[in-house]
């Protein structure tokens, strides 16, 4: 069992930036693939990033390569998501999730999720 809480959203003009936190309860995630998802109103949820936990290797969606950075915490069991240069279409609630195996991308093979954390960005 994994509880996963983000934090860090907020409201920021384009071009800021923000960084997202998920914590994770679980003692060791050494054995999970920890993800960032999104979902803006009206549209259905999409991949944003990715992180193997115990390889550190990352896999990003081309809207956000080389503006977000996904990163891990070991020893605090935290994910992050670095959000630079920031546009209005990043907007959406993001949500971190966690599997042990499965398609990276496909949110419905992740079995645990977090609450969720806004993110808004005016043009």
């Amino acid at each position: 069992q994994v509880q996963l809480v983000e934090s860090g959203g907020g409201l920021v003009q384009a071009g800021g930036s923000l960084r997202l936190s998920c914590a994770a309860s679980r003692r060791t995630l050494v054995d999970y693939i920890m993800t960032w998802f999104r979902q803006a109103p009206g549209k259905e949820r999409e991949f944003v990033a990715t992180i193997v936990w115990s390889s550190g290797a990352t896999n990003y969606d081309d809207a956000v390569k080389d503006r977000f950075t996904i990163s891990r915490d070991d020893a605090k069991n935290t994910m992050y998501l670095q959000m630079n240069t920031l546009k209005p279409e990043d907007t959406a609630v993001y949500y971190c999730a966690a599997m042990t195996a499965g398609r990276l991308r496909v949110d419905r093979d992740y079995k645990y999720w977090g609450q969720g954390a806004q993110v808004t960005v005016s043009s």
